[in-house]
Protein backbone atom coordinates (compact mmCIF):
# COMPACT_ATOMS: atom_id res chain seq x y z
CA UNK A 1 0.00 0.00 0.00
CA UNK A 2 1.34 3.42 -0.93
CA UNK A 3 2.34 5.51 2.07
CA UNK A 4 1.32 9.13 2.52
CA UNK A 5 4.88 10.34 1.97
CA UNK A 6 5.03 8.56 -1.40
CA UNK A 7 1.57 9.86 -2.37
CA UNK A 8 2.55 13.41 -1.48
CA UNK A 9 5.75 13.12 -3.57
CA UNK A 10 3.85 11.98 -6.69
CA UNK A 11 1.09 14.59 -6.30
CA UNK A 12 3.77 17.23 -5.85
CA UNK A 13 5.28 16.18 -9.18
CA UNK A 14 1.91 16.56 -10.90
CA UNK A 15 1.30 20.02 -9.41
CA UNK A 16 4.83 21.13 -10.33
CA UNK A 17 4.47 19.85 -13.90
CA UNK A 18 1.22 21.80 -14.30
CA UNK A 19 3.05 24.89 -13.04
CA UNK A 20 5.97 24.36 -15.43
CA UNK A 21 3.62 24.51 -18.43
CA UNK A 22 2.22 27.83 -17.18
CA UNK A 23 5.72 29.13 -16.34
CA UNK A 24 6.80 28.40 -19.92
CA UNK A 25 3.99 30.61 -21.22
CA UNK A 26 4.67 33.31 -18.63
CA UNK A 27 8.40 33.20 -19.41
CA UNK A 28 7.59 34.56 -22.86
CA UNK A 29 6.39 37.78 -21.18
CA UNK A 30 8.49 38.14 -18.03
CA UNK A 31 12.25 37.70 -17.41
CA UNK A 32 13.16 34.86 -15.01
CA UNK A 33 13.89 36.93 -11.88
CA UNK A 34 10.77 39.07 -12.28
CA UNK A 35 8.61 35.98 -12.83
CA UNK A 36 10.10 34.13 -9.86
CA UNK A 37 9.78 37.12 -7.53
CA UNK A 38 6.16 37.80 -8.45
CA UNK A 39 4.93 34.22 -8.18
CA UNK A 40 6.72 33.69 -4.85
CA UNK A 41 5.43 36.99 -3.48
CA UNK A 42 1.92 35.75 -4.31
CA UNK A 43 2.68 32.48 -2.50
CA UNK A 44 3.94 34.34 0.57
CA UNK A 45 0.81 36.51 0.59
CA UNK A 46 -1.26 33.29 0.57
CA UNK A 47 0.88 31.53 3.21
CA UNK A 48 0.75 34.22 5.90
CA UNK A 49 -3.05 34.24 6.44
CA UNK A 50 -3.07 30.44 6.19
CA UNK A 51 -0.39 30.26 8.89
CA UNK A 52 -2.29 32.70 11.10
CA UNK A 53 -5.53 30.76 10.65
CA UNK A 54 -3.87 27.49 11.71
CA UNK A 55 -1.45 28.68 14.41
CA UNK A 56 -2.57 32.16 15.36
CA UNK A 57 0.25 34.37 16.61
CA UNK A 58 2.16 31.53 18.29
CA UNK A 59 5.84 31.38 17.42
CA UNK A 60 7.27 28.23 15.79
CA UNK A 61 8.91 25.57 17.96
CA UNK A 62 12.21 26.02 16.16
CA UNK A 63 15.67 26.92 17.42
CA UNK A 64 17.47 29.93 15.90
CA UNK A 65 19.76 27.50 14.07
CA UNK A 66 16.77 25.69 12.54
CA UNK A 67 15.23 29.00 11.45
CA UNK A 68 18.55 29.90 9.80
CA UNK A 69 18.60 26.53 8.01
CA UNK A 70 15.07 27.11 6.69
CA UNK A 71 15.97 30.62 5.50
CA UNK A 72 19.12 29.37 3.77
CA UNK A 73 17.16 26.50 2.19
CA UNK A 74 14.67 29.01 0.80
CA UNK A 75 17.41 31.29 -0.50
CA UNK A 76 19.08 28.41 -2.36
CA UNK A 77 16.05 26.39 -3.43
CA UNK A 78 13.57 29.17 -4.17
CA UNK A 79 15.48 32.41 -4.66
CA UNK A 80 18.41 31.14 -6.72
CA UNK A 81 17.46 27.68 -8.04
CA UNK A 82 13.97 28.59 -9.28
CA UNK A 83 15.28 31.72 -11.03
CA UNK A 84 17.94 29.65 -12.82
CA UNK A 85 15.32 27.00 -13.64
CA UNK A 86 13.05 29.55 -15.34
CA UNK A 87 15.95 30.94 -17.34
CA UNK A 88 16.82 27.44 -18.56
CA UNK A 89 13.14 26.70 -19.24
CA UNK A 90 12.96 29.69 -21.58
CA UNK A 91 16.02 28.46 -23.48
CA UNK A 92 15.46 24.72 -23.87
CA UNK A 93 11.69 24.17 -23.59
CA UNK A 94 9.38 22.39 -21.16
CA UNK A 95 9.98 18.80 -22.29
CA UNK A 96 13.78 19.10 -22.13
CA UNK A 97 13.61 20.74 -18.71
CA UNK A 98 11.36 17.91 -17.60
CA UNK A 99 14.27 15.61 -18.39
CA UNK A 100 16.95 17.85 -16.85
CA UNK A 101 14.87 17.79 -13.68
CA UNK A 102 15.62 14.09 -13.38
CA UNK A 103 19.18 14.81 -12.35
CA UNK A 104 17.49 15.77 -9.10
CA UNK A 105 17.09 12.26 -7.65
CA UNK A 106 20.74 11.21 -8.18
CA UNK A 107 21.83 14.46 -6.52
CA UNK A 108 19.47 13.90 -3.57
CA UNK A 109 20.45 10.22 -3.22
CA UNK A 110 24.17 11.08 -3.08
CA UNK A 111 23.61 13.96 -0.66
CA UNK A 112 21.23 11.89 1.54
CA UNK A 113 23.74 9.00 1.54
CA UNK A 114 26.56 11.36 2.53
CA UNK A 115 24.86 13.61 5.06
CA UNK A 116 21.75 11.73 6.25
CA UNK A 117 22.99 8.13 6.19
CA UNK A 118 20.10 6.96 3.97
CA UNK A 119 20.32 3.72 1.98
CA UNK A 120 18.15 2.21 -0.77
CA UNK A 121 17.02 -1.45 -0.87
CA UNK A 122 17.74 -3.68 -3.87
CA UNK A 123 14.18 -3.23 -5.18
CA UNK A 124 14.42 0.53 -4.83
CA UNK A 125 17.76 0.56 -6.65
CA UNK A 126 16.18 -1.41 -9.51
CA UNK A 127 13.34 1.09 -9.58
CA UNK A 128 15.85 3.92 -9.69
CA UNK A 129 17.63 2.29 -12.64
CA UNK A 130 14.35 1.98 -14.54
CA UNK A 131 13.41 5.58 -13.80
CA UNK A 132 16.84 6.72 -14.98
CA UNK A 133 16.52 4.61 -18.15
CA UNK A 134 13.18 6.23 -18.88
CA UNK A 135 14.73 9.65 -18.38
CA UNK A 136 17.56 8.85 -20.80
CA UNK A 137 15.17 7.50 -23.43
CA UNK A 138 12.95 10.58 -23.24
CA UNK A 139 15.97 12.87 -23.14
CA UNK A 140 17.32 11.34 -26.37
CA UNK A 141 14.13 12.34 -28.18
CA UNK A 142 14.28 15.43 -30.32
CA UNK A 143 12.67 18.57 -28.93
CA UNK A 144 11.96 21.95 -30.55
CA UNK A 145 14.93 23.24 -32.57
CA UNK A 146 17.32 25.26 -30.39
CA UNK A 147 20.69 26.84 -31.21
CA UNK A 148 23.41 24.40 -30.09
CA UNK A 149 25.31 26.93 -27.96
CA UNK A 150 22.10 28.20 -26.36
CA UNK A 151 21.04 24.61 -25.71
CA UNK A 152 24.32 23.83 -23.92
CA UNK A 153 24.05 26.98 -21.81
CA UNK A 154 20.43 26.27 -21.00
CA UNK A 155 21.13 22.67 -20.01
CA UNK A 156 24.09 23.69 -17.82
CA UNK A 157 21.98 26.32 -16.05
CA UNK A 158 19.19 23.78 -15.63
CA UNK A 159 21.49 21.19 -14.06
CA UNK A 160 22.89 23.80 -11.66
CA UNK A 161 19.34 24.78 -10.69
CA UNK A 162 18.43 21.16 -9.96
CA UNK A 163 21.61 20.64 -7.90
CA UNK A 164 20.77 23.66 -5.74
CA UNK A 165 17.21 22.33 -5.26
CA UNK A 166 18.68 19.02 -4.04
CA UNK A 167 21.05 20.76 -1.61
CA UNK A 168 18.18 22.92 -0.32
CA UNK A 169 15.89 19.98 0.51
CA UNK A 170 18.56 17.75 2.06
CA UNK A 171 19.76 20.56 4.33
CA UNK A 172 16.23 21.06 5.71
CA UNK A 173 15.22 17.36 5.88
CA UNK A 174 16.02 16.87 9.61
CA UNK A 175 14.10 20.03 10.52
CA UNK A 176 11.11 18.84 8.48
CA UNK A 177 10.95 15.55 10.36
CA UNK A 178 9.79 17.21 13.58
CA UNK A 179 8.74 20.76 12.62
CA UNK A 180 5.39 22.11 11.48
CA UNK A 181 5.05 22.00 7.69
CA UNK A 182 3.42 25.43 7.35
CA UNK A 183 6.07 27.12 9.44
CA UNK A 184 8.92 25.55 7.48
CA UNK A 185 7.22 26.47 4.19
CA UNK A 186 6.67 30.07 5.25
CA UNK A 187 10.18 30.61 6.60
CA UNK A 188 11.68 29.07 3.46
CA UNK A 189 9.53 31.36 1.33
CA UNK A 190 10.66 34.41 3.33
CA UNK A 191 14.26 33.37 2.66
CA UNK A 192 13.54 32.89 -1.03
CA UNK A 193 11.77 36.23 -1.53
CA UNK A 194 14.39 38.11 0.51
CA UNK A 195 17.13 36.49 -1.57
CA UNK A 196 15.44 37.47 -4.82
CA UNK A 197 15.09 41.08 -3.65
CA UNK A 198 18.82 41.17 -2.86
CA UNK A 199 19.72 39.59 -6.21
CA UNK A 200 17.44 42.06 -7.98
CA UNK A 201 19.04 45.00 -6.17
CA UNK A 202 22.48 43.97 -7.47
CA UNK A 203 21.65 42.56 -10.91
CA UNK A 204 18.38 44.28 -11.79
CA UNK A 205 15.48 42.54 -13.50
CA UNK A 206 13.24 42.14 -10.46
CA UNK A 207 11.40 45.37 -11.28
CA UNK A 208 10.79 44.55 -14.91
CA UNK A 209 7.45 45.94 -16.12
CA UNK A 210 4.57 43.50 -15.87
CA UNK A 211 3.49 42.86 -19.45
CA UNK A 212 0.44 40.83 -18.47
CA UNK A 213 -3.19 41.22 -19.46
CA UNK A 214 -6.11 39.81 -17.47
CA UNK A 215 -5.52 36.32 -18.83
CA UNK A 216 -1.83 36.58 -17.99
CA UNK A 217 -2.58 37.52 -14.38
CA UNK A 218 -4.97 34.59 -14.04
CA UNK A 219 -2.20 32.36 -15.39
CA UNK A 220 0.35 33.84 -12.95
CA UNK A 221 -1.94 33.45 -9.91
CA UNK A 222 -2.82 29.88 -10.94
CA UNK A 223 0.84 29.02 -11.46
CA UNK A 224 1.73 30.49 -8.07
CA UNK A 225 -1.03 28.71 -6.14
CA UNK A 226 -0.84 25.31 -7.89
CA UNK A 227 2.66 25.13 -9.39
CA UNK A 228 4.36 26.68 -6.36
CA UNK A 229 2.26 26.78 -3.17
CA UNK A 230 0.45 23.45 -3.54
CA UNK A 231 3.41 21.64 -5.10
CA UNK A 232 5.75 23.01 -2.41
CA UNK A 233 3.53 21.90 0.47
CA UNK A 234 3.11 18.44 -1.09
CA UNK A 235 6.85 18.30 -1.87
CA UNK A 236 7.87 19.11 1.70
CA UNK A 237 5.24 16.71 3.05
CA UNK A 238 6.74 13.95 0.92
CA UNK A 239 10.15 14.54 2.50
CA UNK A 240 8.60 14.77 5.96
CA UNK A 241 6.88 11.37 5.78
CA UNK A 242 9.34 9.26 3.78
CA UNK A 243 13.08 9.17 3.13
CA UNK A 244 14.69 11.87 1.01
CA UNK A 245 15.95 9.28 -1.50
CA UNK A 246 12.52 7.71 -2.10
CA UNK A 247 10.76 11.08 -2.28
CA UNK A 248 13.32 12.35 -4.79
CA UNK A 249 12.90 9.34 -7.08
CA UNK A 250 9.11 9.62 -6.97
CA UNK A 251 9.43 13.32 -7.79
CA UNK A 252 10.86 12.08 -11.12
CA UNK A 253 7.32 11.43 -12.29
CA UNK A 254 7.27 15.16 -12.99
CA UNK A 255 9.10 14.39 -16.25
CA UNK A 256 6.22 12.15 -17.34
CA UNK A 257 3.63 14.75 -16.40
CA UNK A 258 5.59 17.56 -18.10
CA UNK A 259 6.02 15.64 -21.35
CA UNK A 260 2.31 14.76 -21.47
CA UNK A 261 1.15 18.26 -20.51
CA UNK A 262 3.60 19.87 -22.96
CA UNK A 263 2.08 17.66 -25.67
CA UNK A 264 -1.47 18.64 -24.69
CA UNK A 265 -1.03 22.36 -24.01
CA UNK A 266 2.17 23.47 -25.78
CA UNK A 267 1.94 21.31 -28.89
CA UNK A 268 5.30 19.56 -28.26
CA UNK A 269 5.36 16.18 -30.01
CA UNK A 270 4.75 12.98 -28.05
CA UNK A 271 6.97 10.56 -29.97
CA UNK A 272 7.24 6.80 -29.59
CA UNK A 273 10.62 7.29 -27.91
CA UNK A 274 9.07 9.60 -25.31
CA UNK A 275 6.22 7.12 -24.80
CA UNK A 276 8.76 4.33 -24.18
CA UNK A 277 10.59 6.54 -21.70
CA UNK A 278 7.33 7.23 -19.89
CA UNK A 279 6.64 3.48 -19.60
CA UNK A 280 10.14 2.85 -18.17
CA UNK A 281 9.78 5.70 -15.69
CA UNK A 282 6.38 4.54 -14.48
CA UNK A 283 7.67 0.95 -14.20
CA UNK A 284 10.50 2.17 -11.99
CA UNK A 285 8.10 4.15 -9.84
CA UNK A 286 5.97 1.02 -9.46
CA UNK A 287 8.97 -0.88 -8.10
CA UNK A 288 9.61 1.91 -5.62
CA UNK A 289 6.09 1.39 -4.27
CA UNK A 290 6.25 -2.41 -3.88
CA UNK A 291 5.10 -3.33 -0.33
CA UNK A 292 8.06 -4.13 1.87
CA UNK A 293 10.46 -2.24 -0.40
CA UNK A 294 10.79 0.54 2.13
Amino acid sequence: MIGKGEAFAILSALAWAFGVILYKRLGERLPPLALNLRKNALVLVALVPLLLAVHGVALPALTPAEVAICLASGLLGIGIADTLYFRALNQVGAARMGIVGNFYSPFVIVLAFTFLGERLTGMQLLGFVLVSAGVLVIGAARGPAVDAAALRRGLAIGVLAVLLMAVAIVMVKRVLEHADLLWVSTIRMVGGVAGMLLIGAFLGGARAPVALDGKGWVMLVTAALVGQLLSMLLWLAGYKYTSASIAAILNETASVFIVVLAWIFLGERLTRRKALGIVCTLGGVGLMLVPGGH
